[in-house]
């Protein structure tokens, strides 16, 4: 078993870029046994220790560092390179789900080298990737795909509670990871957005063939949003590559533009319904099975209002995953699957 010291410098305070920190903290089967930022060293995160150097970390045991920042671009800032060099030093190895891999810098591979540890690129796309071959009409499991208003909302957490009810409920449930956080926390998958534009789809029916053999029921992590001016092509590629059955729409609650982008808006959630919904291909139309939304950062009777004006609005079952449970939700798309 590893044992993690998350790296989130500047950001353990920041769900948007700290969101690998989040998932990681909270999904993976490995334990999380120190965070690393200077700026808040001393206090912790969901009774984790805090720390200001790598040298602090050690006395906790971890075995691992992981990158657990999102920075936009997939980019470390040059201030991380002295933090590798700790880690590594000190014996551990490193994960990381950057657009630039750890294992290419020769400097970082030469001390990895030498002190024995291993640099793991989770973005790396596997060998051998192409278009689809219509594998992901064929393969026979049941596919629910998360879709979203934009980025950082959820679109992996849903994905994770739905698969944690289903397993509780004894179903033969499976996550399917389509970027850097979901990989480390499942252990397997392929970061789409790291993938050649023309084999994202290729990728996508690569996961949902791989998801099949594990399970009959899949819960495709998305990626981006299709109104988001930067990553809309991962996530229509991401779409088209899976071939959903079901498409639950993730969205947080009160937002009406894409984060830091005001002069780009979001759609109303019905008009976001139906463009979703008309962008499926014609081989598997999907429909929108149910509304995810992103509560955090409201109280308890506004976060249930924004639920109840999201049905309204939709006429679709509405619910926040994390605040409230799945199990809704759950039973609103298990309802709409085929046999």
């Amino acid at each position: 078993m590893k044992r993690y010291l998350v790296l989130a410098e500047g950001h353990s305070g920041d769900p948007h870029h700290g969101k690998t920190m989040c998932g990681v903290v909270r999904y993976a089967p490995d334990p999380t046994v120190a965070i690393l930022d200077s700026e808040r060293a001393g206090a912790s995160y969901e009774g984790i220790p805090i720390v200001a150097r790598v040298a602090d970390a050690l006395r906790h045991g971890p075995t691992t560092a992981i990158v657990g920042v999102a920075p936009t671009g997939g980019v470390l800032p040059p201030v991380w390179r002295e933090l590798l060099h700790a880690c590594i030093a000190s014996g551990l190895d490193v994960e990381a789900g950057m657009h630039t891999f750890l294992s290419d810098d020769l400097e970082l591979a030469e001390l990895a080298g030498r002190h024995g540890v291993e640099l793991r690129d989770l973005r790396r796309a596997p060998e051998g990737l192409g278009v689809p071959s219509g594998a992901n009409l064929g393969h026979g499991a049941r596919v629910v795909h998360a879709v979203g208003s934009d980025c950082a909302i959820g679109k992996k957490t849903v994905c994770l509670e739905l698969d944690l009810e289903a397993r509780r409920r004894g179903l033969a449930s499976v996550f399917v990871p389509t970027g850097q956080t979901g990989i480390a926390i499942a252990g397997w998958g392929i970061a789409v957005d790291a993938v050649v534009s023309d084999y994202v789809a290729g990728a996508a029916e690569r996961l949902v063939v791989e998801g099949a053999s594990r399970g009959d029921l899949l819960w495709v992590e998305g990626q981006g949003s299709i109104v988001h001016p930067y990553y809309s092509g991962v996530t229509l590629g991401l779409y088209h590559g899976a071939m959903p059955h079901l498409l639950v729409l993730c969205h947080k609650a009160g937002e009406t533009h894409i984060e830091e982008l005001p002069e780009h808006t979001i759609p109303p959630l019905p008009d976001l319904v139906e463009l979703y919904q008309r962008l499926a291909l014609p081989a598997r139309p999907a429909s929108v099975s149910a509304i995810a939304l992103n509560t955090a950062h409201l109280d308890e009777a506004g976060a249930r209002r924004a639920i109840a004006g999201a049905q309204a609005a939709t006429g679709l079952v509405a619910d926040d995953p994390v605040r409230f449970g799945a199990g809704r939700l759950l039973d609103a798309v298990l309802a709409q699957l085929p046999a």
